[in-house]
């Protein structure tokens, strides 16, 4: 399955311009960027997604290609994307878009860029019905008021509440579907209000997935409220990977190689190898302050301590570790574990790795429970095997609360 997601941004506002706006709703500010720019960055969030078309307004294409251009160049969708002209309506826009996707497409997600606060969560959960087989797709929450069938101001019905779903985008539907359904509805003269009623179109079942209360969409002035900073955020993780690796003090090492004392997790480890480091040779807290450089996105240990700097000649490793954990509150992030391993043949680790678990504990004030220390030989294979020098893996999970 190759899916492109369909943004319809083309609408032309004309409940905004009848309250005296003269920004489209797709245009206006959301927390810093286009409501529009925010409904596709939730998609870009969701693997398995290959693309996006952009529908606008015809008479704003180009100068609206420009933005998205600009927006993608300072936070980059990770996706191909195209903008097309949309047409009178909804359908029309959504029959221009497909003329722009690839050959190799078999399905799309069409989505109203007034959403802006869909969440990959409802995203994901239309790609899996796909993916499971499903033709047509859309997500949809049960209708909590009464709905009355009205004829001449005079209630003429009240339909079972029970029976009622309040339908949302993106909507996923296989792109030969579409097609077929565009052909039909232009035999018969139909016009849908929604994407997979051209699937209905053709007698094909629909399949509904759970969609989310948060996924309004931006339609009167009165709902401009929700885009002050209402929108409910995000828990996006991040992980990072850190590796680290010194070398034992051997006979030949020559005498003005700093050598020292070895260390792992803040704990002295009595009777093992020297290690030769510029700082205190703390392998595992090296690696794990890498794997904390890994969530914030900001490089090495060796952009951020350099073994040139005399000032770090010989420094406790958990300075640097407790300098790079600084950055975590600005950055909007809480560390919630790490993962430690540490392979060497000698010296044997088990009886240090309670001492050390406990250090790391304190070091990155995490619970216990959060904190994981293991420690392996490599089957007397490789630099560690032959005991040449110890190595060091780890992994930080971190979490940051983003507007989706």
């Amino acid at each position: 399955m190759i899916a492109w997601t369909i943004l319809l941004a083309a609408g032309s506002g004309s409940r905004m311009k009848a309250a005296g706006l003269s920004t489209k709703k797709q245009f206006m500010d959301a927390g810093g960027e286009p409501v529009f720019w925010k409904s596709a960055k939730a998609f870009s969030r969701v693997a398995g997604l290959s693309g996006m078309v952009f529908a606008l307004p015809p008479d704003e294409k180009e100068s609206m290609e420009a933005v998205v251009a600009e927006l993608d160049a300072k936070s980059p969708l990770g996706l191909e994307w195209a903008c097309v002209a949309g047409g009178e309506r909804r359908q029309d826009s959504l029959e221009n878009a497909l003329a722009a996707l690839p050959r190799d497409c078999t399905h799309v997600l069409v989505h109203d860029a007034a959403r802006c606060f869909v969440t990959p969560e409802v995203i994901v959960r239309v790609v899996e019905a796909l993916r499971g087989g499903a033709r047509a797709v859309i997500p949809a929450v049960p209708v909590k008021d009464t709905i009355k069938e009205v004829r001449d101001g005079v209630v003429a019905a009240t339909p079972d509440r029970s029976r009622l779903m309040a339908v949302q985008t993106p909507q996923g539907v296989s792109l030969d579907v579409l097609r077929r359904g565009f052909e039909a509805a232009r035999a018969n003269g139909l016009t849908v209000t929604d994407d997979a009623g051209l699937a209905e179109a053709l007698g094909l079942p629909v399949h509904v997935v759970e969609g989310s209360e948060d996924n309004v969409k931006i339609t009167t002035p009165e709902d401009l409220r929700l885009l002050d900073g209402q929108a409910p955020l995000v828990a996006i993780p991040r992980v990072g990977f850190g590796y680290d690796v010194h070398r034992y003090a051997a006979a030949d090492t020559p005498d003005d190689a700093p050598t020292r004392p070895m260390v792992l997790g803040c704990a002295p480890i009595p009777g093992a190898p020297r290690v030769i480091a510029h700082s205190d040779g703390d392998v595992l807290l090296h690696a794990l302050a890498d794997a904390l450089l890994g969530c914030l996105c900001q490089g090495d240990i060796g952009q951020h301590f350099p073994d040139t700097d005399a000032k770090y000649s010989g420094v406790a490793s958990s300075i640097l570790v407790s300098e790079v954990l600084a950055g975590f509150a600005p950055a909007g992030l809480t560390l919630t574990h790490v993962d430690l391993t540490v392979v060497a043949q000698v010296p044997k680790v088990g009886p240090h790795r309670e001492h050390i678990r406990r250090n790391v504990a304190g070091l990155l004030g995490l619970p216990l429970e959060r904190v994981n220390v293991k420690a392996t030989t490599e089957e007397k294979l490789g630099f560690t095997g032959e005991k040449l020098g110890i190595k060091a893996y780890a992994t930080a999970t971190a979490v940051g609360f983003e507007s989706p």
